[in-house]
């Protein structure tokens, strides 16, 4: 049994962390069974979410994981694409991965209002006095994360410009089609539904998020996506 390792259910959402969440749909479309545990990221060995535990191997980053779920017990969740689509998949989920996500991560750790009622709320179990100390140091070190990968070097409104361009990509690639690439769910875009309903989730306000909800297409595929994935959790962002 694979043990997937994650943030687990929090911000509106089902699986908070999108790469958590990214690969509970692949196990899932890989139809393998797994549990899920929340953990802290550094437990990995890779110091982040998510991570798996497969017969006493571990396996962290989501994109490896898919790599040794295909590879060891010989499923292909993208059955179905030609190459070329999968081609166009690859490079979606780096979009979203290394570009959307970063906009994201800012209207969700960014925004006062956001932190504190979100992300500031990891450290209440900790002793009051290092409380604030924590949440200082998180935010410090999301900052320099958005830095260095240089989405925080532009102005808010170059980065919700940046990441309009991206949620427009989604859709036009979507059309009115149920799923990015025809009639079912391909692996490939489980990152897509994951960073497009963590960007929906009314748990956030943000100027992005109000730019995606003007995406009807956007809305109602991650409805569809969260009645196929998460039946039990309600209408979540949808």
């Amino acid at each position: 049994m694979i043990t997937l390792f994650s943030a687990g259910e929090g911000f509106g959402l089902p699986e908070y962390s999108p790469y958590g969440m990214k690969t509970e749909v692949q196990l899932q479309l890989a139809d393998l069974p797994y549990v899920k545990v929340s953990a802290p990221p550094q437990g990995s060995p890779k110091g982040q979410l998510p991570w798996i535990e497969d017969e006493g191997e571990l396996i962290a980053d989501s994109t490896f994981i898919r790599a040794h779920i295909e590879g060891k017990y010989g499923v292909d969740i993208d059955a179905g694409l030609t190459l070329e689509q999968r081609a166009v998949a690859w490079a979606f989920e780096r979009m979203v991965e290394n570009h959307l996500g970063w906009a994201s991560a800012c209207a969700r750790f960014l925004i006062p209002e956001n932190f504190e009622k979100g992300p500031g709320r990891w450290f209440d179990a900790a002793p009051e006095p290092m409380r604030e100390t924590m949440r200082s140091g998180l935010m410090q070190a999301v900052r320099t994360n958005l830095t260095a990968v240089g989405i925080l070097r532009h102005s808010d409104e170059e980065i919700l410009w940046l990441a309009e361009r991206s949620l427009t990509a989604i859709a036009v690639q979507l059309g009115d089609k149920p799923f990015l690439y025809g009639d079912r769910p391909a692996g490939s875009e489980a990152v897509v539904y994951s960073m497009l309903a963590g960007i929906l989730t009314p748990f956030f306000d943000s100027p992005l998020r109000r730019k995606a909800e003007a995406m009807p297409s956007l809305v109602a595929y991650v409805g569809r996506m969260n009645q196929r994935f998460y039946p039990d959790q309600g209408a979540m962002a949808a």
